[in-house]
């Protein structure tokens, strides 16, 4: 058995039905597919439709598990309780939420703009606030007898860094909240846990942090103390297992995913400090140009 195999045994996740926001792409997308194959339903939500729904024919293929496509926008509170009662309609119930949107940008923090802190914070922080509060409500409300919360903070929510402050703090509130109610729901049956991943490449996002050459000059791999980068699987793992009857003893942890790249050097984003200014116009630049793209 490799880490790169699926770990938990067939059936693992069977007839549960679990939502992951920002499921379209990247690691909410890799997430996704190992529940299916373990036997879940999988409700996937993001804003762009047409993503979701190409994702969602993908996965069908892929694993043959049974995959709903819900607009979502989990800033919105309103849109957050309509896609909630979509799933329900669809299948019944909803047993876990992975809080996964998320949105970030490298930039030193006297170069933002409010709305640009605020559209880190109101993804992030609001949007898992948003979903969790209206999921929470109707496990209460419903008395359901047991239900999951994971959400995907980063090592940076308890160390902070610069150059992500705006992710930083956001991450923060989220990780402070998993903990929180993690005491306060318990009596509800509902657990909350968070997983602090490292380094694990996904296409969209770290063309918007590491830009152009940069992902060059700052290989993540040699901050690692196992001298790679994760893979999507291993993520997936730790994920499943999280969501299964399996961690049914684990309440208000947040586990790291790292091979000890934050105990290396806290603060993921701290090297940026040796790049020059002239080297974040161009920065700044490029990220522009990717976004309106």
């Amino acid at each position: 058995m490799k880490y790169t195999q699926p770990m938990l045994k067939a059936g693992s996740l069977q007839d549960q039905v679990i939502v992951v926001t920002g499921g379209g792409s990247g690691l909410g997308k890799a997430m996704t597919t190992y529940f299916l194959e373990l036997g879940a339903k999988v409700a996937i939500t993001s804003r762009n439709m047409e993503k979701l729904q190409k994702t969602a024919d993908e996965l069908r293929t892929k694993t043959g598990g049974e995959v709903l496509c819900v607009a979502c926008d989990v800033r919105d509170y309103d849109q957050v309780e309509a896609m909630l009662q979509q799933v329900l309609d669809t299948w019944g119930k909803v047993d876990s939420l992975l809080n996964n949107a998320a949105g970030n940008f490298i930039s030193p923090t006297e170069r933002l703009s409010a709305n640009a802190f605020d559209v880190i914070i109101d993804i992030v922080l609001k949007g898992s606030k948003n979903c969790t509060l209206a999921f929470g409500k109707h496990w209460i409300k419903t008395k359901q007898e047991k239900a999951t919360v994971l959400n995907i903070v980063t090592t940076y929510a308890y160390t902070g860094s610069a150059y992500v402050v705006p992710s930083a703090t956001a991450k923060a509130g989220v990780l402070a909240m998993t903990r929180s109610l993690a005491v306060e729901w318990a009596k509800y049956g509902i657990r909350f846990n968070a997983i602090a991943p490292g380094p694990f490449p996904t296409k969209g996002a770290w063309d918007r942090l590491l830009p152009g050459d940069l992902r060059d000059k700052l290989d993540p791999a040699k901050k690692v103390p196992v001298g790679r980068v994760g893979v999507h699987q291993e993520l997936a793992n730790l994920a499943a297992y999280l969501m299964s009857d399996f961690s049914a003893y684990i309440n208000g942890e947040v586990i790291t995913i790292d091979g000890g790249e934050w105990l290396k050097g806290a603060g993921e984003m701290n090297g940026l400090e040796s790049i020059p200014q002239e080297m974040w116009d161009r920065l700044e630049a490029m990220i522009r140009s990717k976004k309106s793209n």
